[in-house]
């Protein structure tokens, strides 16, 4: 694990490698059924080979700066990942994440998300965070309101999931820079 960042009560962030493909592999699948309520991609066949690909495209991201790939540990175990997607010409940056449904519920998401928008705004100056959630997917939009995003609307039937289509909620967080900007 490297370039870890200590969140407290044995949680942490570490930038999402090759070396931990096998282990996030084995938590997608055991998380598969619940994942593939939200995210088109868990539909598609998990295999090593095309998750070392995905996690070799997100680092590349990382090195050009359009991106922040993250797994989220306790006591060193895998447990979800975490993800801000960065626009450096409008200074806006879009989070999104999963967890381990054992880990639902306990504030880590709430917690991750803080230290990456800390680390956006004080390190890579961006001045808007977005989250895109499910209509229907309560948990997610409780974290929104947590960290203090605004509800900004619904984009109908935005977001495809095999045949169907859901609606997906906007929520965005406007920050002021150090010059009293945004």
């Amino acid at each position: 694990m490297f370039f870890t960042h200590d969140l407290g009560d044995g949680f942490a962030l570490g930038l999402r490698t090759t070396d931990s493909v096998d282990e996030l592999l084995a938590l997608i699948n055991k998380n598969l059924a619940r994942l593939r309520q939200w995210e088109q991609w868990a539909l598609a066949e998990q295999t090593p080979e095309v998750l070392r690909a995905h996690v070799e495209e997100r680092l590349q991201m990382f090195v050009s700066g359009a991106a922040v790939p993250c797994n989220i540990y306790a006591g060193g175990q895998l447990i979800g990942n975490i993800e801000m997607r960065i626009n450096a010409y409008n200074r806006t940056a879009e989070l999104g994440y999963w967890i381990d449904e054992d880990f639902e519920g306990r504030g880590v998401v709430t917690r991750v998300c803080q230290a990456l928008i800390e680390h956006g705004k004080t390190s890579l100056g961006v001045r808007r965070f977005e989250l895109y959630t499910a209509a229907h997917n309560d948990r997610s939009g409780a974290v929104a309101k947590r960290l203090g995003f605004a509800h900004e609307g619904v984009m109908r039937s935005a977001t495809p999931l095999g045949e169907q289509r859901f609606d997906t909620n906007v929520y965005g967080l406007v920050v002021a820079s150090a010059a009293g900007i945004s």
